[in-house]
């Protein structure tokens, strides 16, 4: 716990300097101090880093990047909102949705600027928000008003039921040729052939850090969803296979534009999950 203290103090000070270098990027000035940096990646360096990646997507697949309208789910403490800033700064507008309730909180004192809205959905996940409204609830959002629809390490913790429910929820909001960019992990030939190197003649995996993300575990009874063993809810970790991922486009009425491969396969990635791309 000292490290962890000394770590966030040490931090803070770091930022407070580092913010008086900053010349070119400046939407990395709302990088949050340590204790808010969360999602999976509390590094600085690391926030930045997933900052520029998507930036870099979002300038590639936005129809307008002058005024669009970004829906960012899952925003959790506004990773991607920093990396759609450039873009809605202006005449845009950007809606981060959350069933964290303090992350959500955190975004609504943290981000000032009159074009950034955060909204609480108060429905379950069992992983991020146990103990919210079972029912599904559909987004706070008008149909066919969203230019981009992002969504980073949030199809990773949904059950079939709520990975279906959602993806038509990301065609509702969408306006005709309208793009989404989210993040899986996908089951793919690549995947299985990594999974075959790792086994050995008993059929036993060896014991390498890589084997966490193992996805051998059936979820609800779905032959396409799966998630690793060492998980405590299934909702911590999710995969879906191809054929599973080709129904969620198929029900939405959505075309897979682009796929960029996640470096958990133990391969070069462009980030650590699948991103792909959909449009409208």
């Amino acid at each position: 716990m000292s490290d962890i203290k000394n770590y966030h103090d040490l931090d803070a000070d770091y930022l407070s300097l580092d913010k008086t270098f900053v010349r070119r990027t400046k939407n990395i000035q709302l990088i949050p101090t340590a204790a808010n940096r969360k999602g999976g990646k509390i590094a600085y360096a690391e926030w930045a880093h997933v900052v520029g990646i998507f930036q870099t997507l979002l300038h590639a697949h936005l129809n307008d990047t002058t005024a669009p309208t970004i829906l960012d789910v899952g925003c959790g403490t506004g990773l991607l909102a920093i990396a759609s800033q450039p873009f809605v700064q202006n005449t845009g507008r950007y809606i981060g949705i959350d069933v964290d309730s303090d992350a959500i909180n955190f975004c609504n004192r943290h981000y000032r600027e009159g074009n950034f809205e955060f909204l609480h959905l108060n429905t379950e996940n069992a992983f991020y928000a146990p103990g919210q409204q079972k029912e599904q609830l559909a987004w706070p959002v008008v149909d066919e008003t969203a230019d981009m629809v992002t969504a980073l390490s949030v199809w990773t913790h949904f059950t079939p039921r709520d990975a279906h429910f959602y993806f038509n929820e990301v065609s509702r909001v969408l306006k005709p040729g309208g793009k989404a960019i989210i993040t899986f992990f996908v089951l793919d030939a690549l995947y299985f052939d990594g999974v075959a190197a790792r086994t050995d003649e008993a059929g036993t995996f060896h014991t390498l850090p890589q084997n966490r993300w193992i996805f051998d575990q059936v979820c609800r009874d779905s032959g396409e969803f799966f998630y690793p063993t060492w998980v405590d809810v299934p909702e911590q970790a999710i995969a879906v296979t191809n054929a599973g991922l080709q129904k969620l486009v198929q029900n939405a009425s959505l075309t897979l534009l682009a796929r960029h491969l996640g470096n958990w396969k133990e391969v070069p990635g462009l980030f650590f999950q699948d991103i792909l791309v959909f449009q409208k």
